[in-house]
């Protein structure tokens, strides 16, 4: 009985948790597209891309040099 008593707040936090990791964020490119992804983008690799996934699940890699701005989602 204590067990399912407190398993229940620590299933709660845990949720909670999990829910407040991921960071909706739109990509701008020098010339105006607008990517949104679910998470915040790997910063540039060593070949000098941006890599994320878009919300609908694809895969973008984009020259650094190509991004005007990396901002979270208003």
């Amino acid at each position: 009985m204590y067990l399912k008593i407190l398993s229940l707040p620590l299933l709660a936090a845990a949720l909670l948790t999990l829910a407040g990791c991921s960071t909706p964020t739109v990509v701008t490119l020098q010339n105006g597209t607008q990517y949104l992804t679910k998470d915040a983008p790997q910063t540039h690799s060593a070949d000098g891309f941006y890599e994320f996934k878009d919300i609908s699940g694809k895969q973008v890699r984009v020259k650094a040099s190509d991004v005007a701005t990396v901002k979270p989602k208003d």
